[in-house]
């Protein structure tokens, strides 16, 4: 058996060709959804992550405001910046990109987002819908590979999903979201014991580590579905996730690689949630 690819890249392109067809429809009634990106300091990677929404937002006809800021910003200054933003009504979504800085307090700076801006799913207002199945703002990682699961037509009901990690970014929603549609949920860390006796009963799997080679074929039911959040190098410096993709990938029965997996959906879905920002002002 050899895996069908999830292809990440080809289902973000028709996204986001739903996004700039809705975007046109909003400009018709006057309203171009804006999305600002915040950026503390000169990390390299965090200055190409937010070069790739501000070009996407772009490209799907979104109204796109980038700030950047000085390494040494105050946080209070950073606070007065978000608020300015939370009061600007062409702005519909606020990003602040992570890390930031040691000396400021990423949790009160993302608290100091308005929800209904709150377009990354980190606030604890939006964690709370998320846990009461109420109408909110999801994370764009975990939507994305929610996205993933339904392009590709799988019924999550009675379906067992192990989630390895439990950050709030990716382990704990996720398993929100699989919860919502059904799934019985395990959610696996670093004190979970014997982790492969658990994801051998997995129909669905969902590496979220942060650590190359997690997985491997060994530790997979054949047929399972396997998605892979993971952004790591080798040693060659190629981009790879946490799955052991080239032995995995001959087990189970869908995977996504890297790169070109979940990575492209997380922008998307961070374009669908500024969208659905901005058609919340019209209602």
């Amino acid at each position: 058996m050899t895996a069908q690819l999830i292809d990440g890249t080809q289902l973000s392109k028709q996204l986001r060709a739903d996004v700039a067809r809705h975007v046109q429809e909003l400009q018709t009634r006057g309203v171009t959804p804006g999305l600002a990106v915040i950026l503390v300091g000169d990390n390299p990677a965090s200055q190409v992550y937010v070069r790739n929404k501000v070009k996407a937002c772009q490209e799907s006809g979104l109204h796109s405001v980038l700030e950047t800021c000085d390494a040494h910003l105050d946080q209070e200054q950073l606070l007065a910046r978000i608020q300015r933003l939370n009061e600007d009504p062409s702005i519909h979504g606020i990003l602040v990109q992570l890390p930031l800085p040691a000396h400021i307090d990423a949790h009160k700076v993302i608290e100091s987002i308005s929800p209904a801006k709150d377009v990354d799913g980190f606030h604890m207002v939006s964690a709370g819908a998320l846990m009461t199945g109420m109408p909110g703002f999801w994370p764009c990682t975990p939507y994305g590979c929610m996205k993933m699961l339904e392009s590709i037509g799988y019924d999550l009901r009675g379906k067992h999903a192990v989630v390895l990690g439990r950050s709030n970014i990716v382990g704990k929603p996720m398993a929100l979201m699989l919860l919502q549609k059904d799934a019985t949920v395990t959610v696996c860390h670093s004190r979970t014991p014997d982790i492969k006796n658990l994801t051998l009963q997995a129909d669905v799997i969902v590496a979220a580590v942060g650590r190359r080679n997690v997985l491997t074929a060994d530790m997979v039911k054949p047929g399972a579905v396997v998605l892979d959040v993971g952004m790591n190098r080798n040693e060659q410096g190629k981009l790879c996730g946490d799955v052991d993709f080239e032995h995995v990938r001959q087990v189970a029965g869908w995977i996504t690689p890297v790169p070109g997996g979940v990575g492209p959906m997380t922008i998307t879905m961070l374009l669908v949630n500024t969208l659905e920002a901005a058609e919340r002002t019209l209602r």
